[in-house]
C-alpha cells in the first residue's frame, strides 16, 4: 500500500502540483526560474505590442492623416479660389483674360484631382467618405452653371448675373460647408493620430519596474542561499531588462516630444494659417460677387464684413497664426506681411465700396480687379503670398519633427523584443547553473 508520502506526492489537482514544483531546492528554482523567464517575455511582448501600436500611428500622422488633412484644405481653398476666379472673369465682361481663364481651370481640376486622391486613401467607413462623395459629385454641376453663366454673358443675356450668383449659391452656402466638413473630420482623425502616437506606454513601464525588481529580489535570495554574490545570468538578465526599460522609457519620450512639437509648430499653425486662407478667399468672392450683383442684395457686403473680422479681426486667424509664430522668425515675418496686406486691402476696399456706392460702377470694378499695385487685386495677391510662404515653411517644419519622432522609435520594437528573450535566456542560464550545483 502507498505510503502516506506517496500519495502527497501524487496528489490531484492544485496542491499536487505545487508541492511537486517546490519539493526541492533545484525544482523551487527551476518553478522560480520558468516563472521569471516568463515575465520577462511577457514585458517584451507589451512592449512591442505598444511600441508597435504608438508607431502605427506616427507613421499615420507622417503619411495619412496630416497629408489628407493638407489636402482637405487644399480641397477648400481650390473651390473658393475657382468661385472668386469665376466671378472675376464675369466682371471682365466677355473680355476674359487668358490668366484668370487658366487660374479657374486649375483650381477645377485641382479640387477634382484631390478628391479623387482623397476617395483613394479613405475607406468607406471613413468619416469623411460622405463629404468626399457629395462634392465629386457636385463639382461637375457648379462647372457647368459658371460656363453657361459666362456663355449667356458673352451673348450679351442678362440671364448670365443670375446663372453665376445661383452657383456660387451653391458654392458658398452647400458646397464650401461640405469641404469645410471634409477639412474638419480629417483634422479630428489627425489629432487622434496625434493622441495615440504621443501616449507613453505606462502598462509596459509599468511591467519593466516590476521585472527590475523581481530580478534583484531573485538575485538577493540566490545569494543568501548560496553566499555567491554574483549569478552571472542573472546579471546580465538584469542589464538586458534594465536597457530594454530605459529604451523604453527615452525613446517614447523622446519620440513623444518630437511629436509634440511637431504638432505646435508645424501641423497647428499649417492650420490656423490653412483657416486664414480660406477666409480671405472668402471675402474676396464677396467682393467679386457684390459687383456682379450690382447692388441688387446687401448679401455680399455682409458676407465681407463678417468673414475679414474672422480673417483680421482681434482674435482672426491671423492674429492666431502670428501668435502661433512668434518664435519662429522666418514664419512670423511672413504672417506679419499678410497682415500689412490686409491693411492695404482693408483701405482699397473702402475706396471701392464708395466708388459703387456713389454710381461709379466702372471705377469700383477697376479698383477691384483692375492692374496695378494700387488694386483690391494686388493686395489679395500679396496677401496670399505671404501665407503660401509661412505654410510651406511650417509644412516643412511638420515633417521634419515628425519624423524624428518617428526615427525615434524606430528600432525600438525589434530591439526590445531581442532583449526580453536574451533576459529570459539569461535567468534560465543563471539558474540552471545552481541547480547543477546540487548534482
Amino acid at each position: 500500500m502507498p505510503s502516506q508520502r506517496g500519495r502527497q506526492d501524487r496528489g490531484p489537482g492544485a496542491g499536487g502540483l505545487t508541492a511537486r514544483l517546490t519539493a526541492t531546492p533545484p525544482r523551487r528554482l527551476q518553478s522560480g526560474a520558468v516563472l521569471l523567464a516568463l515575465l520577462t517575455l511577457l514585458f517584451g511582448v507589451l512592449t512591442v505590442w505598444q511600441v508597435s501600436s504608438r508607431s502605427a500611428a506616427a507613421d499615420n500622422v507622417v503619411n495619412h492623416s496630416q497629408p489628407l488633412s493638407n489636402d482637405a484644405a487644399q480641397i477648400f481653398r481650390s473651390l473658393a479660389d475657382a468661385d472668386t476666379t469665376a466671378a472675376t472673369g464675369f466682371l471682365q465682361a466677355g473680355q476674359e483674360t487668358a490668366a484668370v481663364r487658366t487660374q479657374y481651370n486649375d483650381d477645377i481640376a485641382t479640387a477634382s484631382q484631390l478628391l479623387t486622391k482623397a476617395a483613394a486613401q479613405s475607406g468607406s467607413d471613413d468619416p469623411g467618405q460622405q463629404w468626399i462623395t457629395k462634392l465629386n459629385a457636385e463639382l461637375p454641376v457648379y462647372a457647368g452653371l459658371v460656363e453657361t453663366a459666362k456663355a449667356d454673358d458673352r451673348q450679351g443675356i442678362p440671364l448670365g448675373g443670375a446663372y453665376l450668383r445661383y452657383a456660387s449659391g451653391q458654392m458658398q452656402n452647400q458646397m464650401l460647408n461640405e469641404a469645410q466638413s471634409l477639412y474638419q473630420a480629417e483634422t479630428d482623425r489627425l489629432n487622434s493620430d496625434y493622441a495615440d502616437a504621443r501616449s507613453l506606454p505606462w502598462a509596459a513601464l509599468g511591467l519593466g519596474v516590476i521585472l527590475l525588481v523581481v530580478l534583484v529580489r531573485a538575485q538577493i535570495r540566490l545569494f543568501r542561499s548560496t553566499n555567491r554574490v554574483f549569478n552571472l545570468g542573472m546579471v546580465f538578465a538584469t542589464a538586458c531588462a534594465t536597457v530594454a526599460l530605459l529604451w523604453l522609457a527615452v525613446g517614447q519620450s523622446l519620440a513623444s516630444s518630437y511629436l509634440a512639437d511637431s504638432d505646435t509648430k508645424g501641423a497647428a499653425p499649417l492650420q490656423m494659417l490653412n483657416q486664414a486662407e480660406i477666409e480671405a478667399l472668402k471675402c474676396r468672392a464677396a467682393e467679386n460677387l457684390n459687383l456682379v450683383a450690382r447692388g441688387s442684395t446687401t448679401a455680399y457686403e455682409t458676407a465681407w464684413t463678417t468673414d475679414s473680422v474672422q480673417l483680421a479681426g482681434k482674435d482672426g486667424y491671423l492674429a492666431q497664426a502670428g501668435s502661433m509664430t512668434s518664435e519662429d522668425a522666418t514664419a512670423h515675418q511672413a504672417v506679419s506681411a499678410a497682415t500689412a496686406s490686409f491693411q492695404n486691402w482693408q483701405s482699397r476696399h473702402d475706396t471701392a465700396h464708395d466708388a459703387n456706392q456713389n454710381g461709379d460702377y466702372s471705377a469700383a470694378v477697376n479698383d477691384t480687379i483692375g492692374s496695378g499695385s494700387n488694386t483690391i487685386d494686388a493686395a489679395f495677391t500679396s496677401l496670399k503670398g505671404s501665407l503660401d510662404t509661412a505654410a510651406a515653411h511650417e509644412q516643412g517644419q511638420f515633417t521634419s519633427l515628425a519624423d524624428s519622432g518617428r526615427g525615434a522609435t524606430s528600432l525600438l520594437a525589434p530591439g526590445a523584443g531581442v532583449l526580453a528573450v536574451l533576459a529570459a535566456a539569461g535567468v534560465v542560464t543563471g539558474v540552471n547553473r545552481r541547480v547543477a550545483e546540487y548534482r
